[in-house]
């Protein structure tokens, strides 16, 4: 287990990303309106959350769902705190965002740990993918923009099975050399476990203490929680999450949902965890998308409410 270097008394703070409006949108059969998105996205901001993953700059004939990206950053309303992300795939879509730089903070570079994944991701090898991430990173660099990582399969394949660790973390040391001030390290089909989670984020906190580190968990197999609190107690104070539980992933099909966020809020609130963020905000907004979408969403929080006697946040 990571050493506490909390001293005595000293709340636990962590930082929670907001990735539906990307990770969640983009796998809903259907394309959500544009001014549902901006009302949702914005309803989010009013929650607290000062990390939202906005949109994605991929080509509109392979996601039509998030098509509308730059007219959804244009119309957003949110607070001057707040870090907008979008996610790039290439030297292409690097080009489209950078023509709008001053929507956004954050950039996001992807790539899978596995060969299978992220030919049928992105129809590229990770050696062919890391080359341009090189590139790409000097340029974000340049534009004063945050550069952030995210290795997709990090704890198993579904088509090749378990991912070496050593692997995950070679390609997070590359991250970090052109570039990237925080790595994310996403559970893609949910295939992690609380154990495993705990060995892997000891491990890479040890390797890349310079670098901002932050935990992607999806909730097929029922571990998101599990999963997250291993995490925490490993020493890892960054996630990501998606409100009402929407999400999952193109390829394969039958991949659920990250976890909830706030499922994953209410779950750190009721620890004596400080995320900052406002519990019953974020269910408003996840109930506000299940009426958008006109179907139930599987979050806890949406189904049985919070735990009432949960300390809020300070």
């Amino acid at each position: 287990m990571a050493q506490d270097n909390r001293t005595p008394g000293e709340t636990r703070r962590v930082q929670v990303r907001e990735v539906g409006p990307r990770d969640g949108f983009q796998n809903e059969p259907e394309t959500i309106a544009t001014a549902d998105k901006i009302r949702l996205i914005d309803a989010l901001g009013r929650a607290g959350l000062t990390r939202i993953e906005v949109a994605s700059f991929v080509r509109p004939d392979v996601i039509p769902q998030l098509s509308d990206g730059i007219e959804v950053l244009k119309g957003i309303d949110l607070p001057e705190d707040v870090e907008r992300m979008v996610l790039v795939p290439n030297s292409k879509g690097l080009d489209n965002a950078l023509k709008v730089r001053d929507l956004f903070e954050d950039i996001a570079l992807f790539v899978s740990a596995s060969q299978t994944h992220n030919k049928r991701n992105i129809n590229r090898t990770v050696e062919e993918t890391m080359a341009d991430v090189k590139v790409m990173g000097k340029r974000i660099a340049t534009e004063g923009l945050k550069f952030c990582a995210v290795i997709a399969t990090s704890f198993g394949c579904p088509f090749e099975g378990k991912v070496p660790m050593e692997r995950v973390l070679d390609l997070a040391a590359e991250f970090a050399e052109a570039g990237a001030t925080e790595i994310g390290f996403g559970d893609t089909t949910g295939m992690a476990n609380p154990a495993y989670v705990r060995e892997f984020f000891t491990a890479a906190l040890e390797r890349l203490p310079q670098v901002e580190l932050t935990a992607h968990f999806h909730n097929t197999r029922g571990q998101g929680l599990a999963n997250a609190y291993a995490a925490l107690e490993a020493g890892c104070t960054s996630f990501e999450a998606s409100f009402g539980e929407l999400g999952g992933c193109p390829v394969p099909v039958g991949s659920t949902g990250n976890i909830a966020t706030e499922d994953l809020v209410g779950m750190f609130h009721e620890m004596g965890v400080d995320t900052g963020l406002d519990l019953e905000k974020l269910v408003e907004a996840a109930r506000a998308a299940q009426s958008v979408l006109g179907r139930k969403l599987t979050s806890h929080s949406l189904i049985a409410g919070p735990v009432q006697w949960a300390p809020a946040a300070s």
